[in-house]
């Protein structure tokens, strides 16, 4: 059928057609960041789960509605080699640079951006923080070099401002997992001073399935200030909208056994059925998509998936971490225990722990309880038998 048409949009975070099964979600946000902006006590979201889910779809829905309803939102991807202070500093400054030029302004804002200002000059402490400010530091408010301190300074200035403007800031961090666990507690110790104060700032992110251990390791409170949402595979009723509504809004359609074929192969996780579902379309000659165009665009796929989406979380490796994740790919899909694992690579458990936390800091491998080991990609164990189909 006609590429040109084709509806599906596999893509880092880009929206589906059809964005299936997360209504009820979506809805939530909004009442919790509605009520925030009002000053009401309201825990905000951390969206967590595997790669491939939807978390970062999610979260930029989340916040095109918010900002849709006057809400004032900065968009923060956290990387694994910068400080918090950093990835911080430039969206802050951007909003609050917005929220001086409103006619409505008033003091909050100039206030804010003089906090920042004194923030930034942390650079000594900080040395990969970019960002300039034409105003005059606001001495001894978020300068002391204690970053719990000054990250709570800083935000309950930018609360005041976003008050004064009848609005609220929202901070939305997609890769949250990867923020040190010391800055992330002077994160989460800054939200809940804002939150204690009644000041309109609150924070939406997401993260990998270790998120949850790494925010509670930093704070033990964290659990009552946020409301943890698992993001995983949709159920076979919303994977089915997935695919069948953007098909039949180009007035086209597909066998009822080739959604049910592209649902197994993609065990149902969002991206993977934009994936199939674009192949689908792109390889059938004419409607209705059939079970043998779907059985054609796994193959072709598969292949792309192992190009780009699999391939460039393989290069990341070292030749002793493919190794070990080759190991657990052997002992098939889903959590092994650690003794597993090792007992596959002829090793002791001890002698594996660095490998496996050098796995886990990547974002390769996560936790889900005590001494068992999973992968954060969804279906990377038949890529890792691909890649590597020689074993030992």
């Amino acid at each position: 059928m006609d590429p040109v048409r084709n509806p599906f949009a596999p893509g880092a975070g880009t929206r589906p057609p059809e964005l299936a099964g997360r209504d009820d979600l979506i809805e939530r946000a909004q009442i919790a960041l509605d009520r925030i902006a009002l000053g009401r006590p309201a825990r905000s979201f951390i969206l967590h789960g595997l790669r491939g889910a939807g978390k970062t779809v999610l979260l930029g829905q989340i916040r095109q509605d918010a900002e849709a309803r006057g809400l004032h939102a900065v968009r923060i991807e956290a990387p694994e080699d910068r400080s918090l202070p950093a990835i911080l500093a430039a969206p802050l400054r951007a909003l609050l640079l917005k929220l001086d030029r409103l006619e409505s302004a008033k003091l909050g804002a100039r206030k804010a951006l003089r906090a920042l200002a004194s923030f930034a000059s942390l650079k000594a402490k900080y040395a990969d923080i970019e960002v300039s400010l034409d105003f005059e530091p606001l001495k001894g408010t978020a300068d002391s070099g204690d970053l719990e301190v000054d990250l709570s300074e800083l935000l309950l200035a930018v609360g005041e401002a976003a008050r004064e403007r009848d609005s609220a800031a929202i901070l939305f961090i997609d890769e949250l997992q990867y923020v040190r666990e010391t800055e992330m507690a002077a994160l989460i110790a800054a939200l809940h001073a804002v939150a204690q104060a009644g000041l309109p700032v609150t924070m939406v992110a997401a993260g990998l399935p270790q998120l949850l251990g790494r925010m509670g390791r930093a704070k033990s409170y964290s659990e009552r200030l946020f409301e943890y949402v698992e993001v995983s595979r949709l159920d076979a009723g919303a994977a089915r909208n997935a695919i069948v509504i953007p098909i039949e809004r180009e007035e086209e359609s597909i066998e009822p056994a080739a959604v049910d074929a592209i649902i197994a192969a993609t065990e149902g996780y969002p991206y993977f059925l934009q994936e199939w579902g674009k192949h689908a379309w792109d390889l059938a000659f004419c409607s209705p998509i059939t079970v043998r165009d779907v059985e054609n665009a796994s193959v072709t796929a598969l292949a792309e998936l192992d190009a780009s989406f699999f391939r460039v979380r393989f290069d990341r490796l070292t030749p002793t971490e493919k190794r070990y994740m080759r190991a657990m790919a052997e002992l098939g899909p889903g959590s092994h225990r650690s003794g597993d694992i090792a007992e596959r690579l002829g090793k002791q458990v001890t002698q594996l722990a660095p490998i496996r936390n050098s796995l886990i800091r990547k974002g390769m491998l996560h936790s889900p309880a005590h001494g068992d080991t999973a992968f954060t990609v969804p279906m990377f164990d038949s890529f890792m038998k691909r890649i590597m189909p020689e074993w030992p």
